[in-house]
């Protein structure tokens, strides 16, 4: 197969530009999450867009952060300051050549790596 182009755009969510790291995570997983620092309710549970959604944890990390809403309100409670970074979004373009599985499969294996 060959592949023309590939296309990786990586951005920091991050408080300083008023971004929710609980809204960023909702949005990505088309769910609903009560962010506790904002106090709101970020609901995106009735878009149908998802392919696919999965929190990679290392061995060593507590089963509890596998919880999307807990993960994501412990990382803002650790992070004290106005300007902190919480989080990188990365954004993969994948090759249409790859079915939904392979896609998956891909990007999967990428990241436990």
């Amino acid at each position: 197969m060959e592949i023309k182009s590939l296309h990786t755009h990586v951005d920091i969510v991050s408080r300083s530009k008023g971004a929710s790291v609980i809204a960023k995570a909702a949005y990505n997983a088309r769910d609903k999450l009560r962010d506790e620092y904002y106090v709101k309710v970020h609901d995106y549970s009735k878009k149908d867009d998802l392919v696919f959604s999965k929190i990679f944890l290392p061995e060593h990390i507590p089963k509890e952060f596998s919880d999307r809403e807990y993960l994501w309100n412990s990382v803002e409670k650790i992070e004290k300051s106005k300007n902190s970074q919480l989080a990188r979004n990365l954004l993969f373009a994948l090759p249409r050549e790859l079915n939904e599985e392979d896609r998956i499969k891909l990007i999967s294996e990428f990241i436990e790596e």
